[in-house]
């Protein structure tokens, strides 16, 4: 028997068409299911509102829900649909090219005419910034903030929507 902040578990997925939902009763084994629309505009309408249908038909809150699991398709629709914002890559000067370079892992290395999908941050929206971090985490050369603002701001003059940033050893 579970303790009564764990006794109820949902599950929810957010897919491109409908969104998925699950809860079970860890003390008696039952579940029950719901599915509703996923709203495209705001996928947290759809789950709110499907979360709150899913309790209320079994008489509970979401104050008696100890677990909740969330997953999701829409990013991965997104990536494979090629939709979204419009992007930009800023990176450490001298790895521009890095995205179309990095070719080794053929996932058929037979295919000699294997075509790779353009990135999705193409050349012209690739900026480098003059900025270079050890491995071992130490600036060799500092950040220029002025020069990274200065690049943002052309970008989003551009119509750029999201940056990516990926520095060499930023994660250190």
């Amino acid at each position: 028997m579970a303790n009564e902040k764990d006794r109820y578990r949902v599950g929810l997925d957010i897919g491109g068409t409908f969104t998925d939902f699950v809860l079970v009763d860890a003390d008696t084994g039952q579940m029950r299911i719901h599915k509703c629309l996923t709203t495209p505009e705001d996928p947290s309408v759809g789950a709110l509102d499907g979360l709150e249908a899913l309790l209320s038909e079994a008489g509970l809150g979401l104050a008696d829900v100890g677990h909740l699991v969330h997953g999701t398709t829409l990013v991965a629709n997104a990536l494979i649909e090629r939709r979204g914002a419009k992007l930009a890559l800023m990176t450490t000067r001298g790895f521009r090219d890095a995205l179309e370079m990095g070719k080794q892992q053929r996932y058929d290395k037979h295919d000699l005419f294997l075509q790779f999908p353009e990135p999705l941050a193409p050349r012209s929206r690739r900026v480098e910034i003059d900025e270079r971090i050890s491995r071992d985490g130490d600036a060799i050369v500092p950040i220029d903030e002025n020069q990274v603002r200065r690049e943002a701001n052309k970008l989003a003059k551009a119509g750029v929507e999201a940056i990516a940033v990926c520095f060499l050893h930023a994660y250190k």
